[in-house]
């Protein structure tokens, strides 16, 4: 074996030029592949026996850099290359890849050929075994009422014939994962997809989350270690999360997450992940609090030990936990108890002006006026002072601006007796009086709430849960922050935060 021709196949450059297949389908940075195994104790290098398995192949990233590091790590033991390269690709290294495409682009990074079996292989599997130990299976859906049982898939978008791709992801359309290889894995790294569309939404363009379905499928498989990188909007949201994120919040298992709230700081091709991204790595033989760091957007680097399930949500910040106890301290009721949920009047984003009508509608399309009996639910509202807020952030995906700074609140705006609004907006209040109104949105307008909104913000869209940290209080009287600092015992180091963080609104 020629050392020099195999370490020069192994360029990490050529799969930092890879881009993404789509926003789904993410292609792992070799910076950030490296991330991840710094996590897992180097000594699972070391050990001729340590079985490493990727689900949810792509670029072959992971197993590729696991090699590179078990040839070195392996060599006292192995001191013979072509026997060591032998055991490694036989023994240790596993992979199920995505698609036909990344399947012949892994076999390429990892064995230097798609066909393992081929003379070019960097170690030649046997004609029976053609794929080496990466391999690939055609999956179909399996229909319920529209969509896949296993992922949520719609039907309509997915019962595909031969000629595309399924996207029926074979590590999680199978009862049993364990008979695919038929073995135990000590360690499950990867970078599952994302999502895929079901169906729903404007044009059919809803999509519904899959990564989870591989975080709950590896584990069913009892790694010692388990580490994926993951959309951040589990967090606080996401289509269906609820009990994954219970589920996580409450493992005691997950040793270490690492965030970056702009998914570019991680992924720097320009993939843009609404809510950011993270990794994290599990360990089935530990117990305790979980390492959190924060990365921001211009690379600052912030680490703490806490416990996961110390709020509904987890609190992204690590500076912002602090703040959010102090406030929930005082056991106020929220806003979220206030706010509406969607469509606060029963109108539509298409919604039509009426001519002869006799309320104001706020649309975003502008103020018009439209007959009363369109108005099928918050009746009780049409005649009273109100608030209303944008159903979106301000910022696009919940994403930090350029100097790492957000304003939350796109639209606030005072409505008044006899109007109402499309679903484009939230009621926030309804009062008697206009100066209620105004002190309400003076309240809104303060540093401190819309830092405290932010912290359960998993996207742009905004719910009345993204209210749940924002305690109510008079209305009498208008606010400021200095005044809401004081309240809540706000300390100087915290208040820079909140400060740096936030950007005025006027």
């Amino acid at each position: 074996m020629d050392n020099g021709l195999f370490n020069s196949v192994y360029n990490p450059d050529v799969l930092s030029c890879i881009t993404n297949l789509s926003n789904d389908e993410v292609f792992t940075p070799p910076e950030i592949a490296n991330k991840m195994l710094d996590l897992l104790p180097q000594e699972l290098f070391e050990n001729p026996d340590t079985t490493f398995l990727d689900p949810a192949c792509k670029s072959g990233v992971f197993l590729r850099e696991i090699a590179k590091r078990l040839i070195k790590g392996l060599e006292h033991q192995m001191p013979n290359l072509e026997k060591r390269l032998a055991h490694i690709f036989t023994k240790q290294l596993f992979g199920i890849s995505i698609t036909e495409l990344t399947s012949l682009l892994s076999r390429r990074s990892v064995y230097c050929s798609k066909y393992p079996s081929s003379k070019f292989s960097v170690y030649q599997f046997s004609e029976e075994q053609p794929h080496g130990n990466i391999i690939f299976q055609r999956i179909n859906h399996t229909w319920e009422n529209g969509r896949c049982k296993y992922c949520g898939a719609s039907k309509s978008e997915y019962d595909r014939d031969n000629s595309f791709e399924t996207h029926a992801y074979q590590f999680i359309h199978i009862k049993n994962a364990e008979d695919l290889f038929k073995m135990k894995f000590d360690v499950i790294i990867g970078n599952p997809p994302y999502q895929l569309s079901d169906g729903g939404g404007g044009a059919g363009k809803s999509s519904t989350p899959i990564y989870q379905h591989f975080v709950n499928q590896a584990k069913k498989l009892r790694p010692q270690y388990l580490s994926m990188i993951i959309p951040s909007r589990w967090f606080a949201g996401g289509k269906g999360l609820d009990d994954f994120r219970q589920s996580m919040l409450n493992d005691e298992h997950i040793k270490n997450i690492v965030d970056y709230a702009d998914s570019k700081s991680c992924f720097p091709n320009g993939v843009d992940i609404p809510g950011g991204i993270c990794y994290f790595l599990w360990d089935s033989n530990y117990k305790g609090t979980c390492s959190v760091i924060n990365y921001s957007k211009n690379g600052e680097r912030n680490e703490t030990i806490r416990s996961l399930n110390e709020f509904p949500i987890f609190i992204r910040y690590n500076e912002a936990v602090s703040i959010v106890k102090k406030v929930l301290s005082k056991k106020e009721n929220t806003l979220n108890s206030m706010i509406s949920s969607r469509r606060p009047f029963g109108l539509d984003s298409s919604t039509e002006f009426d001519q002869d009508g006799e309320i104001i509608l706020r649309s975003s399309s502008g103020l018009g006026k439209i007959q009363k009996s369109k108005i099928t639910s918050g009746l009780e509202y049409v005649g009273k002072w109100k608030v209303i807020v944008s159903k979106v952030s301000f910022e696009h995906a919940g994403v930090p601006d350029k100097e790492g700074m957000m304003r939350v609140l796109s639209v606030i705006q005072k409505l008044a007796p006899q109007s109402a609004c499309t679903e484009s907006y939230l009621l926030a209040a309804s009062f008697n009086t206009e100066l209620e109104c105004d002190n309400f949105i003076s309240y809104l307008k303060t540093k401190l709430v819309r830092f405290l909104i932010m912290q359960s913000l998993a996207s742009m869209n905004m719910t009345k849960a993204s209210y749940q940290f924002v305690p109510i209080v008079s209305f009498q009287k208008s606010w400021n922050d200095s005044e809401l600092y004081a309240r809540y015992k706000i300390s100087e180091h915290e208040i820079d935060f909140i400060e740096s963080v936030i950007r005025p609104m006027v």
